[in-house]
This record gives structure tokens, sequence and C-alpha cells, in this order.
């Protein structure tokens, strides 16, 4: 059985989210939950398989993710949100989370993500935005490029990069500019799918 924990403030949403995973064998709902105090207490006394967040929890949900990463670091964080865009999507990925689907989704396919992150595996709905075909492989990047690459595609914002690359940030946007045209794509949740898709994030 995936346990899971429910938090999102509209109660017509979790009642939907209810209805659903009642209709799904292998899930049970263990708490549902409508604010971060709630949440936080629901998380740790349960210790579910997967916590469904939404991002705009009052107070923040995202704010959540680095404190129950950190005490709870086996359970998936499968974020269920509105917001199909940047920064939301970099920023939670960023900070930890498993899982990014959105409330435009199919229904299946919040069940498919329900899977795949209680598995341990990240996941992006279809319905966010997919890379373009490559124009080239990874390996036409420098070695510098696929080290912005990988950072970049982790979620760690661009002026973290160039800290922790010992660089300037004007430096790692050049860099940016000049894989994202090699590669064929034009933001970084596209570089993150293609990473997944290469396995380079697992």
């Amino acid at each position: 059985m995936i346990r899971i924990v429910m938090a999102d403030d509209h109660a017509i949403v979790r009642a939907g989210f209810r209805a659903l995973i009642e209709q799904e064998p292998g899930f049970g709902i263990v708490a549902e939950c409508s604010a971060i105090a709630d949440t936080r207490e629901a998380v740790l006394l349960q210790h579910p398989d997967v916590l469904v967040l939404d991002l705009s929890l009052p107070g923040g949900g995202l704010s959540l993710v680095p404190e129950l990463r950190e005490a709870l670091p086996d359970m998936a964080i499968l974020v269920l949100s509105m917001h199909d865009h940047e920064p939301w999507i970099s920023e939670a990925l960023r900070r930890g989370v498993t899982g990014y689907v959105t409330k435009g989704a199919a229904s299946d396919e919040l069940v498919a993500a329900l899977r795949a992150v209680a598995a341990g595996q990240p996941y992006l709905s279809s319905d966010l935005q997919q890379p373009a075909a490559p124009r080239a492989g990874l390996e036409a990047l420098s070695e510098r490029e696929q080290e912005v690459f990988l950072r970049l595609a982790r979620g760690e914002p661009p002026k973290q990069a160039a800290i922790e690359m010992g660089i300037s940030d004007k430096t790692v946007y050049l860099h940016r500019a000049s894989l994202r045209a090699k590669l064929g794509v034009n933001n970084d949740l596209a570089l993150h799918k293609l990473a997944l898709e290469r396995g380079l994030l697992g």
C-alpha cells in the first residue's frame, strides 16, 4: 500500500483527489491537510510514502520541502500545482521534490506520477514543455558546458553554479546560451527533461 498525505488548501481539490485515489488499487490516503502546520504534523506523524503538495498552500508550500526532505529522506514529494511555468518548476526541483504534475494534467497521469515517485523515480507531467529534439548529442558540449548542463538540469540557479565552479555569473550564462543552442532547447526545464531521458539524474 502506497501511503499518501494530501496537502491542498482547497477542499474541492482534496475531494477530487480522494475520489480518484479510492478507485485505484494500492493507494491509501492517511491524512488530508490545508496548511503548512498540519502538513508538517501529519507527515512527521504518519511517515507517508508520498506527500502530494500544492505550492500555493498558505505560507508557501515550497518552504516545507527542504525541511521534510531532511526529516524523511525516503519520502517522495510530488507537487500538484496550477503553476505550469518557470520559475516555479525549477525552484521546486532545486529544493528537492521528486515529481511535478500540473492540475491541468489528465487524472491517469497523476496516478502514473504517484506510482513513479513512490518507486523513487522522478516525474514531470507531459503537459509541461517538452525539450526540442537535440541538434547535437551531449558529446558535442565542452567539458565546462557539460558541467553547467548537469548543474542547471538539477535545478541549481546560475549564480550558485558560478560560485560552486569558481567562475563569474556572466561565464555561466554564456555557457548556458552555448549549450542550449547546441542541444536545441530554450529553458532549464527542457535541460532537466533531457537529463532525465539520458539517465543522468538517477
